[in-house]
This record gives C-alpha cells, structure tokens and sequence, in this order.
C-alpha cells in the first residue's frame, strides 16, 4: 500500500509540480490553505507518511499548523517537511526549533524532492519503531518488576527465607565483631584507629530476586545462598591505604574465615575511577544447633573512595541527567586526584609518625 503525502501550498502550480513528482510513488492529498491541513490531518491522521507545507499560506500560516499539530500531539505522527523560497538561517533555525525535520527548496528539483521525502519517511519510520521497542520493552520491566515484587511478598512469609535472612544478619554481626576486637587491639597497642566507621546493609528481597532473574537462576531460598555472594554486606571506612590492607590481612589471616575472592579496585581501578578492595569471606555463625558458614561482602576504603563512589551513585542511578558524559570525565578526574591525596595525606602521616618515634627515643 502507498503511503499518503499530504502537500500543502496556496500556489497551485507548486501543488501540481509536487503532485507529478511523487504520484508514482505515494497518494497525494492537496491543501491551499492552513485550514485545509488541518482537515486533511484530522481526516487522514494514520495515513499520511509525510506532510509538504508552505510556510505562508492565508487563512492559517505554516506556522500556525505547526503549533496546532503539536498541541493534538500530530508532531510525533506526521513528519514535517517546509517548502519554502526562504532561505534565511533564522526561518530555518525557528523551523527546527518547532520539530520540523528537513526543507525542500523552491523552485524544485525532481530528485532532491524525492530523496529528501524518502530519507525523511525512513527515518521517522525507524524512529517510531525504536520508540515502539523501547515502549515494549519499559512495558515488560513494569511487569517484571511487579511480578518480583508478588515474589518478594511471598517468599517474605516463607520461613526458610526469614531464617536466611537472619543468618546473614548474624554473618554481618560476627564480621563487625572482628573488625571492632582490631579496631580495640589497635587503639591500645598503637594509639590509632584502623578505621574511621562501619556500615552494613542487608539486600532487600526485590534487590535480590532480581539480581538471581539477571543472573537466569530461579527465584528460590536455595538460589540465594548458593549463587549470590553479596547478600550481606559490610564497609569499612579507613584514614589511609596501607590501613585497608592491614586491616584486610588481620581479617583474612583469622584462622576461621575463608577468603572465597578478593578484588582489588585500588592496585587495579576500573575504568571509571572507582577504589575499593572487595573480599568475599565465609564467616562462620555459632546457632543453637549447628555452626554454619556464610557468605559476606567486605569493602574496605579510604574516606575520600567513599565520597567518591557515592557520588558517582548518585549518578548511575538517577534519571534524566543532563551532560552525563561530562560528569563521568569529571569523575575520572577526581578519582586520579583522590588516589594522589591519598597517598599524599598518607605520607604526611608517616612522616609525623616518624618524628614522634625519633623525638621518643
């Protein structure tokens, strides 16, 4: 089926010449005047592939069908075509301004008008149906996410999930309790702090499930424990780099946790700045009934990774962020600088640590 053209132009020996051009290839509807356009559109609102239209015309000007056609929402249906004798950059760039997507010049020529028509048709068709796409595709995250949250309701009933779920909690206690029995050790022996504070968090039921839908694993107690390692999570917040891996090696060398990875985002960054030093340990919990190991994710940072990484966050997961690239460079930026004060601030320290010890002796 041919696609309708709808040329609108108060000068009928343009309408004629358009209408000889295109006629072997679309349906062409004519229109002398604004009103006659929005007639047209009104009656051929589904049909019509492209619309031609001068921008003064009597009755209603070319401009004034642009402002109606967005106020019924027509902009997003019809794409716009100006023929105009104009060759002004500010018609142009008004033009634009208002969704129009191309010009065809008077007096015209034969295949200019055809290409620009076709590439114009091709394109706004494709546009739609990537709208259409991503509209589907918004469509079933609803539904995805609704049915995880009927998921998460009912499997929060379920006692085996309430009882994984305490574990954890236990897991995350046990893990605090180390780091804090260092943290005392430290504080007597060395007059400092290994850390600044610790912070911990248990995933939500729909943060879970839906990292096992990603993950293609289906949503059961069993799936939880055995597929997801981060579940329970705990973030040590350190002054300086060298007490990360201090800290880290005290932990990992206690002689009932098992170290099941480390990745070091410090030695290592990824691409986007982001530090951090990730251990994976199996803590050992001590119930009425059995001792049983637990998986438990340990970030450990230094005050300034911290700020930075919650920052970079907010970024990730707030919508409708203008200049986004622009930020990530920034970031970048401040990631290198961060990782140079670090070691800076780091140096002060040992240098101030150094003359207290000579000053001693």
């Amino acid at each position: 089926m041919q696609g309708r053209i709808l040329v609108a132009d108060d000068a009928e020996v343009n309408r004629v010449i358009l209408h000889d051009m295109l006629k072997e290839d679309y349906v062409i509807e004519m229109a002398e005047d604004g009103e006659q356009v929005i007639d047209k559109l009104e009656l051929y609102e589904y049909e019509i592939v492209a619309l031609l239209l001068d921008l003064h015309m009597p009755k209603m000007s070319g401009y004034r069908v642009i402002s109606e056609m967005k106020k019924r929402g027509w902009m997003e249906k019809v794409p716009v075509l100006i023929i105009s004798g104009e060759g002004t950059v500010e018609a142009e760039k008004q033009c634009f301004e208002l969704g129009v997507l191309d010009f065809i010049r008077k007096p015209f020529d034969a295949s200019v008008v055809k290409s620009r028509i076709r590439n114009t048709v091709e394109l706004f068709a494709h546009k739609n149906l990537l709208e259409q796409k991503v509209e589907r595709q918004t469509e079933a995250l609803k539904k995805q996410e609704q049915i995880i949250e009927i998921q998460a309701e009912q499997l929060k009933k379920e006692e085996s999930f309430n009882n994984l779920m305490m574990q954890y909690r236990c897991a995350i206690m046990e893990i605090e309790t180390k780091l804090k029995v260092l943290n005392e050790e430290f504080s007597q022996e060395y007059n400092r702090n290994p850390f600044e504070s610790i912070s911990s968090r248990l995933k939500s039921p729909e943060s879970i499930f839906e990292k096992l839908i990603r993950k293609g694993y289906p949503i059961t107690v069993k799936n939880v424990e055995k597929h997801l390692a981060d579940v329970a999570g705990v973030r040590v917040i350190c002054s300086f780099p060298d007490d990360i891996y201090r800290l880290a090696e005290l932990i990992c060398g206690q002689d009932d946790i098992v170290v099941l990875e480390e990745k070091d985002y410090i030695k290592h960054p990824k691409s986007n700045g982001y530090r951090s030093l990730h251990l994976i340990l199996d803590i050992p919990i001590f119930l009425s009934k059995e001792k049983k190991y637990m998986k438990v994710e340990v970030q450990f940072r230094t005050i300034a990774m911290d700020f930075w990484a919650s920052l970079e966050h907010k970024l990730k997961y707030k919508k409708d962020v203008k200049n986004t690239k622009e930020i990530v460079a920034q970031l970048k930026i401040c990631a290198d600088s961060i990782e140079l004060l670090d070691y800076q601030m780091q140096e002060i320290r040992d240098k101030i640590d150094n003359d207290k010890n000579g000053r001693a002796g």
